[in-house]
């Protein structure tokens, strides 16, 4: 259902049941929830990065990893639960380490 290099491949989907205004009843697809993962001590780290003031975390992924769409794996491997936990405070060190596919 999902790219190979989306956060969401692998994901379990369910169903639940849904009633509708006239009584009938479908089915609504969902995925399961996503756990944040461990951040991996044995991953190679690419890079360490120093943000800069008004510096994005999309911006950055593309500049190390050549696709901004993969910012997911650098807070994985931050154990960043929001994007913009990375990136709020000037100077703070952000590890860029090798995607896990």
């Amino acid at each position: 259902m999902f790219d190979r290099t989306s956060r969401y491949h692998g994901v379990e989907t369910s169903t639940h049941p849904v009633e509708e205004a006239d009584g009938a009843v479908r089915e609504l697809r969902y995925l399961r929830r996503r756990l944040l993962p461990p951040p991996a001590a044995d991953a190679e780290v690419l890079a360490e990065h120093l943000v800069a003031e008004g510096e994005r975390l999309d911006n950055i992924t593309a500049r190390y990893l050549d696709d901004p769409l993969q910012f997911w794996r650098v807070c994985d491997a931050n154990a960043a639960l929001h994007p913009s936990e990375l990136t709020d405070e000037v100077g703070a060190r952000i590890r860029i380490a090798l995607p896990r596919l």
